[in-house]
């Protein structure tokens, strides 16, 4: 693909049902560092879905590979909040419908100099039918791209990494968890209208232990809760909601399913995500 120098975007990559671009931000200020913001955008026909980080029952995540970038010392990738969606073989799938924008924050190897990234991206696609697609995009960066809204945005669909038990991150309330691994009091509310997760904790099942996860919300919003394990290759079942789906507080319980052989899951650290229509936020929870 031609090179995009002091461009706000790459051309669109266009494929059958997809499109893909690199698009540009601003310059902002990290750890003493100077950070360039970007972002890769993607848009599908109606219909069709992209996965995230874990696709869930079925699918394959995104692959993102920046190592032939000039001048790029890292690139992080954010992940707004996916949505949960059958997959149609009877589970369930976790991705992206129609478009998303995956930010990306960028730091310079020498800031004085220019920067471009160069992706190498592989993403599958599912409507009635799946299709793995590719595509080479190249973005020059020069800290004053037009598309910062657009990444902006973007960004506000990232979960926010929070603790466990804290309600409100930006105030610094907290409930109290326990010992924190689990559990914290269910019956305290969640005033702040914020999301939080209250516990996190162990339970003995049939063929396998399960995991129970208590999540605050405001009454009446729907919400979805994601867990990961501690390497990729833990592929848990997704969390389902047992109990009151619209109260402050929601129980959801998983299997602890889907472990890599000789894998222990006392005292694995496990990345939960609870999602609702305006809020997401990430917190790693250790088991008991």
């Amino acid at each position: 693909m031609a090179a995009a120098w002091a461009q706000d975007a790459s051309d669109w990559d266009a494929q059958n049902h997809t499109a893909a671009r690199l698009i540009a931000g601003a310059t902002i200020s990290g750890s003493g560092a100077k950070v360039l913001r970007a972002g890769v955008e993607i848009k599908l026909d109606p219909g069709w879905h992209t996965y995230w980080r874990d696709p869930g029952d079925s699918g394959v995540p995104p692959k993102l590979d920046f190592s032939g970038s000039d001048n790029i010392k890292s690139v992080t990738v954010l992940w707004p909040a996916p949505k949960r969606f059958p997959d149609g073989a009877g589970g369930n799938s976790i991705g992206y419908l129609d478009h998303v924008i995956l930010p990306l924050r960028v730091t310079a190897r020498n800031a004085a100099k220019q920067s471009a990234l160069k992706l190498r991206l592989g993403y599958d696609i599912c409507g009635n039918m799946c299709v793995p697609v590719e595509s080479s995009l190249k973005l020059s960066l020069n800290g004053d791209g037009a598309e910062e809204a657009a990444i902006e945005k973007a960004e506000v669909r990232v979960p926010r990494r929070v603790a466990l038990g804290a309600v409100d991150a930006a105030k610094g309330a907290e409930l109290k968890a326990g010992n924190g691994n689990g559990g914290g009091d269910s019956s305290n509310k969640n005033d702040s209208k914020s999301l939080a997760i209250l516990s996190v904790h162990r339970e003995p099942g049939g063929a396998h232990d399960r995991v129970v996860v208590e999540v605050a919300a405001p009454a009446g919003a729907p919400v979805d809760l994601f867990a990961e394990g501690p390497t990729p290759d833990w592929s848990l079942p997704l969390p389902e909601v047992t109990g009151p789906i619209d109260g402050p507080t929601r129980r959801f319980t998983f299997d602890l399913d889907g472990l890599p052989p000789d894998a222990k899951a006392e005292g694995a650290m496990l990345t939960l995500t609870a999602v609702s229509s305006d809020d997401a936020i990430e917190v790693p929870a250790r088991l008991d």
